[in-house]
């Protein structure tokens, strides 16, 4: 596995941005980072966390999954990410089909649905709680116009080990009760959580040098500072590993001319077939 570890590292040191990863190989219990611990933007990798406590809040009680959302048009204002932004105003869904584009078109129109039903220090408490120590939500976005060189704290932050963690976590929730109790859920909504995630309709970044209809249970994300992402992959329909990929201070163009998040999605890409070849 060191070969592994220098292998992947070195693909890191080939690109003109700061990578961090966390792997975790779950036959063995084996795993490894390159600058795991370190605090970063998590864009829309955040969802995750989002989803699983709004998962808690429906098992205590205080969210029901039916709950009607109405989707309206202060909620489209300004976003740039997801489909309901175009959908006519005053169309209802219920709040599991917000979780759903929440995460498998990132839609920040069904994101603000979801932030609008939690509360913000409880949601940080949670994340603390189940390990996640790197993580803080601070705005339910960026604001407008950010520069491409924001403080970390201008935004949303976590690390590689946190979305490892939470992914770890989940897979443990939904095969076993007692684990998916420190998550305040069950086994099913954990299963649905991965369930969902693994949905995913962006597939540019972990999934994209993985063989045709490899399962993954990932949620990317997108910000001025870089491309990210942190994923379960399946092997025969069985969790096999987890991988998170943070790329930061990304160029906006490279060298070659071409964009520089081409780099970042090639990245994570090549680490997650590393880990692929090498857990098998």
């Amino acid at each position: 596995m060191q070969d592994l570890v220098a292998r992947m590292n070195a693909i890191c040191d080939a690109q003109p941005f700061d990578t961090t990863w966390y792997a975790k190989d779950l036959a063995t219990g084996w795993e490894a980072d390159r600058g795991g611990d370190v605090v970063v933007p998590s864009a829309s990798t955040r969802k995750t966390s989002i989803l699983m406590h709004a998962l808690s809040k429906v098992h205590e009680g205080a969210l029901r999954l039916d709950e009607p959302c109405t989707i309206e048009q202060r909620l489209q204002e300004g976003v740039d990410s997801g489909t309901y932004q175009y959908m006519t105003p005053g169309c209802v869904i219920p709040l599991r089909d917000a979780l759903v584009n929440m995460i498998i078109t990132s839609d920040n129109v069904c994101t603000q649905i979801v932030l609008e039903r939690l509360e913000r220090d409880a949601l940080n408490a949670w994340c603390r709680r189940i390990g996640m120590v790197g993580t803080t939500h601070r705005v339910n976005f960026p604001p407008p116009g950010l520069a491409w060189d924001h403080p970390v704290d201008a935004v949303a932050s976590t690390t590689a080990r946190d979305q490892g963690v939470l992914l770890d976590r989940m897979a443990a929730g939904a095969a076993d009760a007692g684990a998916a109790a420190l998550l305040g859920a069950t086994r099913e909504l954990c299963q649905l959580g991965l369930d969902i995630l693994s949905w995913q309709r962006l597939r540019n970044l972990i999934p994209s040098l993985l063989p045709a209809r490899t399962k993954v249970a990932n949620k990317t994300g997108r910000g001025p500072r870089g491309r990210m992402d942190a994923g379960l992959v399946y092997r025969n329909d069985r969790p096999r590993f987890i991988i998170s990929v943070f790329t930061d201070r990304v160029p906006e163009t490279l060298p070659d001319e071409l964009p520089g998040y081409t780099a970042a999605y090639a990245t994570a890409g090549r680490l997650a077939r590393l880990c692929w070849d090498t857990m098998d």
